[in-house]
């Protein structure tokens, strides 16, 4: 679903079920972002049952229910919050809601599992650290550029095994289409989307702090920018920041919403990593001018020189390592500091940037 548009874009991969049909129920609460298409089919193919949905608007059910003609339609959020059977709620909120949608989840005694990004303020993530301090309840975050992309899934798996060594420089590219005529209003309003590097600059900052196995790090400069898009003012379709792990490992990463529409789907995800002993490149949604396939990783190590294509071969542990984590209540899939440390760096980087109104700011 939407190779062309990142906002519908939902992975779909191999069955790996952990837990038996009805053995762990989910709803879908908030259907403003695509994603949450995403979200649903990893849990369902981890063997969640999905088992109601509520938006007050009908079109987004109605397009749901037709995605997933099983779920039962709720007549308020509340039905399924009061819901006792229900385990966790899975939500795509505009961004600057999904804080209160989590806390009122978590006093309900539900897991909350949101699309990035998290939080659209520092204050909002405060009162979810004290809602999950209070309620004993997971705030997890579907940072799907790690979670749902295979060949990014086995370069943790190499990272870990030492085929790289200590890894020492992380490099993003994170280029998004922007189709403007197919985003809601709130898209382009910053006080619900937050700013780049809050919104898809989550995606690599994430990354930073797993591959390179830090439990912290610092912003040491971020800027961002309006290039091309003057009829939406609070759009930022540019950013960019480099930042220091407590490893001492660093990363630079860019963000922006110029892809453009001779590429074959809706964005050129790279990733580089740098180790001690070898590199990775990951090529995620495409191998430019060779294959339209993604899930491309290219290893060099002291073993020689090596192209693994991983679509299909790899899978998505995230999701069923969600569902245990919350039935054994353990922290496998991702623990809560590291969740919440990605997102405060995501908005600490967008709080300090610089703000480059035109190209001529950069001469």
């Amino acid at each position: 679903m939407g190779k062309q548009d990142g906002m519908t874009y939902a992975p779909k991969g191999k069955p790996n079920q952990v837990v038996q049909p009805g053995e762990f129920l989910f709803a879908a609460i908030a259907l403003d972002h695509g994603h949450i298409y995403g979200m649903c089919n990893g849990l369902m193919e981890a063997g969640g049952t999905l088992a109601a949905v509520y938006d007050p608007d009908p079109e987004k059910v109605a397009r749901f229910t037709d995605a997933y003609p099983s779920v039962r339609v709720a007549s308020s959020e509340n039905e399924i919050l009061t819901n006792s059977s229900i385990h966790l709620i899975a939500a795509a909120a505009i961004p600057s809601e999904r804080a209160n949608l989590g806390i009122r989840s978590m006093e309900a005694g539900k897991d909350y599992f949101t699309d990035k990004t998290p939080f659209t303020s520092l204050e909002q993530l405060e009162l979810a650290k004290a809602a999950v301090k209070r309620t004993g309840r997971k705030y997890m975050v579907y940072f799907s550029e790690r979670l749902h992309v295979e060949s990014a899934v086995y370069a943790g798996e190499l990272i870990s095994n030492g085929a790289i060594g200590d890894v020492i420089q992380v490099t993003g590219f994170g280029p998004h289409r922007l189709q403007a005529d197919n985003r809601p209003e709130w898209f382009f309003q910053k006080d619900n989307y937050g700013g780049i590097l809050c919104d898809i600059g989550s995606h690599q900052i994430e990354q930073f702090l797993f591959y390179a196995g830090c439990s912290d790090a610092q912003i040491l400069q971020s800027k961002v920018a309006n290039y091309a898009n003057p009829s939406f003012p609070e759009l930022e379709d540019y950013g960019d920041a480099t930042l220091v792990g407590n490893t001492g490992a660093t990363q630079f990463f860019k963000v922006d919403w110029h892809t453009p529409d001779g590429l074959s789907t809706w964005g050129d995800g790279r990733t580089f990593i740098t180790g001690t002993k070898g590199t990775i490149e990951l090529r995620k949604y495409v191998d430019v001018a060779r294959e339209k396939s993604g899930d491309h990783l290219y290893l060099v190590n002291q073993d020689g020189e090596h192209h693994l294509s991983l679509q299909g071969k790899v899978g998505y542990p995230f999701f069923g390592e969600l569902i245990l984590d919350c039935i054994h209540r353990t922290e496998r899939a991702m623990t809560q500091a590291h969740a919440f440390k990605a997102a405060e760096l995501c908005l600490l980087a967008q709080q300090q940037a610089v703000h480059l109104t035109s190209r001529e700011n950069v001469r």
